[in-house]
């Protein structure tokens, strides 16, 4: 008996919209089973009921098997992997949840995420922590879950004895659960929020005024039921450590340098500014909070009267920042740095201003202007 009938396609159907193409080709490249005795003429309805009862989608080239599986969504890789040890142990590999990774969480997941990752799996002791079971939980997450008996999590376990699980089809015994650093692991582990992951978060705190257009380091957790993160903030000094819900996709990136909010980033830009660059400058209130970072341009000099046919504001060893989000005469509208020898600068009563990043992408311009405040700060 196969695993997989025929009528598989009608599912495979919902998956993605070219599979009832794919199937009619299929009827038309492979000759169906007849008896040499049959004299019978068979129609193309006589060819489909006839495979059927013979043809299975493990019937497949595995090259045509591998280009289903790559089109279909983590859902549908979740059906597939249901099936039978063998498409568990195709649905289950990292070609294919790479794409997903990086499709879902590549704009917020850096290099600091991955990082975490290594050290919390490197120190998990119960290897289904991921896998909890959760009725709440969405459509994509109701797959996820039914996965959970095939990818229990061993940290040191190369695999599992296959005997009573045989693939009805090629009679063979396939070792495909995955190790605890695989790819799907890691989605899992981010889909339900139970990995906790660095990222940098613009405007925390629900955008309270203070922090306008400016983008602090949180350790984040995804949230299922609402499609928003939970943003967790390092302690500032003698506070408690801030914690902000509802935290959207739009206000997350990965960041940019492995720089930590407590240390001075090394900048690497300062004989590269001109007037009109865009920027990004660590600032923090005391030497006991962490930095984050500001936007802001590289202004002109006093003694230029912005005219850039005569501006050499470039050659000058000060060079002006403007955080034009704030009126015209506040003290936090402008600061000047030494081009030649910065450091942190600053006083317990304007805050420290630290290493500078020039913005040389127009997605990263973009991502801090859509924050733009409506009015002009105070």
């Amino acid at each position: 008996m196969r695993l997989v009938s025929f009528y598989f396609w009608k599912d495979l159907s919902v998956l993605f919209p070219f599979a009832k193409l794919f199937k009619n080709t299929l009827f038309n490249i492979l000759p169906p089973k007849a008896s040499k005795h049959s004299k019978t003429l068979l129609t193309s309805k006589n060819i489909e009921s006839s495979m059927t009862d013979s043809m299975s989608v493990l019937d497949l080239p595995d090259l045509a098997l591998e280009y289903i599986l790559e089109r279909l969504e983590p859902s549908g890789l979740c059906r597939m992997a249901c099936v039978c040890t063998y498409l568990r142990d195709m649905c289950l590999s990292d070609h294919l949840w790479d794409t997903h990774m990086k499709k879902r969480w590549g704009r917020i997941i850096g290099h600091a995420a991955y990082k975490e990752w290594q050290l919390h799996i490197s120190t998990k002791k119960e290897s289904n922590y991921f896998l909890a079971s959760d009725k709440r939980r969405g459509f994509l997450m109701s797959y996820l879950s039914k996965l959970c008996p095939i990818m229990l999590i061993r940290p040191n376990s190369t695999g599992y004895d296959d005997d009573h699980h045989h693939d009805d089809i090629n009679n063979i015994k396939i070792s495909s659960q995955p190790y605890i650093d695989s790819i799907v692991s890691c989605y899992r582990a981010l889909e339900t929020g139970k990995f906790w992951f660095p990222a940098q978060v613009f405007n925390r705190e629900n955008g309270h005024v203070g922090f306008m257009l400016s983008c602090y380091d949180a350790d984040l957790s995804y949230d299922s039921h609402t499609d928003t993160f939970q943003a967790r903030y390092p302690p500032h000094g003698r506070r408690a450590a801030a914690i902000e819900t509802g935290v959207s996709w739009d206000r997350i990136r990965g960041p940019p340098v492995d720089t930590s909010p407590h240390v001075l980033h090394v900048s690497d830009c300062l004989n590269d500014l001109h007037p009109g660059d865009h920027i990004e400058i660590q600032w923090r209130r005391n030497k006991q909070f962490p930095y984050g970072w500001w936007y802001g341009v590289v202004g002109h000099l006093e003694t230029c009267d912005g005219n850039n046919s005569y501006c050499h504001c470039h050659e000058n060893d000060t060079v002006v920042l403007d955080f034009n989000q704030y009126t015209p005469g506040s003290r936090w509208r402008h600061t000047m740095i030494n081009r030649r020898h910065h450091r942190e600068e600053g006083n317990e009563a304007d805050g420290f201003y630290g290493g500078i990043r020039k913005l040389y992408h127009k997605d990263e311009i973009s991502m801090w202007l859509q924050f733009w405040p409506a009015e002009i700060l105070q």
